[in-house]
């Protein structure tokens, strides 16, 4: 039975409880942003390039990882003649052996070309900043590259071509495989896969790769699994 108390005393907690906070639910966490990998300073071959008919700028600073830059190593494949070049697809790593003992090992990026194509071919030939001629393929794909066919001439060399700086290309039974090793890659492409072309490299290393390669010498690329080891840039 309620007295006049304790209705008062009733009415005092209603307005207590009606002056409270309501209850929010949980409090949402605050998401840190990832924070981005220090990398140790570039070396002096990865600034920029003079002499050359076209510009070719310094690599940004920390915009590559040292897992991708270019070095000598063990040779994984001592029993490969010198000037043997070897693809790995999937590790997005490729290496130039110098002798039984050393190789150069370059970063790259690998275009879904690049996935496409394995087997040992023959370095036939290597070119400076090399016309872009589109194959016929790729322009049933993308009919806009059509003004860059074959047929037409290709595109002209320099910014903005695809190729870059240096392309080496490979035959195989003395017919053009389409395959490219090339330059023109970005730093964040490496140990990328984009969405074209064969096997990218940044134009210094593409130069590198030109100067030290052997005209005739095998080129073998890895059959690819999958590109899982990769992940996706484009």
């Amino acid at each position: 039975m309620f007295t006049r108390r304790s209705f008062v005393a009733l009415g005092a907690m209603t307005g207590l409880v009606a002056c409270a906070r309501p209850n929010a639910g949980p409090v949402p966490r605050a998401i840190a942003a990832p924070v981005s990998p220090i990398y140790p300073p570039l070396p002096d071959f990865y600034g920029e390039i003079t002499g050359e008919p076209y510009p070719i700028p310094a690599i940004p600073e920390g915009s590559l990882a040292p897992e991708y830059w270019r070095q000598e190593v063990v040779n994984p494949w001592p029993n490969y003649a010198r000037g043997t070049i070897v693809v790995d697809p999937d590790a997005a790593i490729l290496h130039f052996v110098q002798s039984r003992e050393k190789a150069t090992r370059y970063g790259v990026g690998v275009g879904a070309a690049g996935f496409a194509w394995e087997g040992t071919a023959r370095l036939q030939f290597t070119r400076k900043w090399p016309r872009w001629k589109v194959p016929a393929s790729m322009i049933e794909r993308q009919p806009k590259l059509e003004p860059y066919s074959v047929a037409n001439g290709g595109m002209d060399p320099g910014p903005g071509n695809p190729l870059g700086a240096r392309a080496l290309y490979l035959f195989q039974n003395g017919v053009d495989t389409l395959y490219r090793i090339h330059g023109d890659a970005a730093p964040q492409e490496l140990g990328k896969a984009v969405s074209s072309g064969c096997i990218r490299m940044l134009n210094q290393d593409a130069i590198d790769l030109y100067d030290r390669s052997v005209h005739g010498a095998s080129v073998i690329v890895l059959p690819s699994m999958k590109p899982s080891g990769l992940s996706p840039l484009y």
